[in-house]
């Protein structure tokens, strides 16, 4: 079985990733630390690295083709494999696709809570901003570009939840709540493919 999960910036999507990794026993492929240690290869910042994409499309296309290569054969090698990242649920059309989205005002109070701590700003791979009306403005900018960028890459909007078998709203939820509710959906999907 392969799950992609997609979804906005600060919905809690790799905190919930990796405690779904140890509750199910997945194999995980994560496109956002991919593309956060490209961006630290070139000495850019994630922000800067998404702003070179526009014009050099092959960086988006390789990461994209390269995981899907990947989470297919430790599929084929009978493993369960969860994939986060905003296209993969197009790449990987069999997948198990689950969104996440959260009010943007939250994930900015979520993201500035996590960018003033030193270890995790630099995991992040950010450029530093001064306040969480800032990090609401980057989000919704981030969010309009990559958009852009898929739509003419692949022409999708990977914010349209009608793709997506499972959406969730994480805005008022922990993340333990929304692991509870995306692998109780998991677990009944894996059950109906078994029967099938």
């Amino acid at each position: 079985m392969i799950i992609t999960i997609s979804g906005t910036p600060g919905s809690g999507k790799s905190t919930v990733a990796e405690m779904l990794v140890k509750k199910l026993r997945l194999e995980r492929i994560y496109i956002g630390g991919m593309l956060r240690d490209l961006a630290r290869e070139k000495d850019m910042t994630i922000e800067e690295l998404t702003a070179y994409a526009k014009n050099h499309p092959e960086i988006d296309r390789q990461v994209d083709e390269k995981t899907r290569d990947q989470a297919r054969a430790w599929a084929q090698e009978g493993k369960d494999v969860l994939v986060e990242g905003r296209v993969q649920f197009f790449f990987l059309p069999e997948s198990v696709k689950v969104f996440m989205k959260v009010d943007p005002e939250e994930a900015a109070r979520r993201i500035w809570k996590d960018l003033q701590n030193k270890e995790i700003r630099g995991k992040r791979n950010e450029q530093i901003v001064s306040s969480v009306k800032k990090v609401t403005e980057k989000i919704l900018q981030r969010e309009e570009e990559d958009a852009k960028r898929y739509k003419k890459l692949y022409g999708i909007d990977h914010r349209q939840e009608s793709q997506y078998d499972f959406v969730i709203d994480t805005t008022a939820i922990t993340p333990e709540q929304a692991v509870e509710k995306i692998s109780s959906f998991i677990v009944s999907r894996k059950k109906q493919m078994v029967q099938t």
